[in-house]
């Protein structure tokens, strides 16, 4: 299997039609729909969560509200975020 860094450089500089990399790119929508798919699965409601804003870059940790069709909302210290499911990461639950 090859390295995430060689399949990168192979569609950068390879030699594709544009059919063909039309074809990498719904290969990469379905994929990560299917991951979207596997993560809401496993999710419900009040778990606890993390993700990196796309704001700041910083790790943020919640707990989920709600689960829609696109979106999962976490409510954090910061407020209310709407994320697709595959950037979201259980978190283990501490009780003192």
């Amino acid at each position: 299997m090859k390295t995430i860094q060689e399949v990168n450089q192979a569609i950068m500089f390879g030699d594709w039609t544009n059919v063909e990399l039309a074809s990498m790119i719904d290969a990469v929508k379905w994929n990560r729909a299917s991951l979207g798919k596997r993560v809401k699965a496993g999710l419900s409601v009040g778990d606890r969560v993390s993700f990196t804003s796309s704001k700041t870059g910083m790790k943020v940790v919640g707990d989920i509200t709600k689960i829609a069709i696109k979106y999962v909302t976490v409510k954090t210290s910061s407020g209310l975020w709407r994320c697709p499911a595959n950037m979201l990461t259980q978190e283990d639950r501490e009780y003192a």
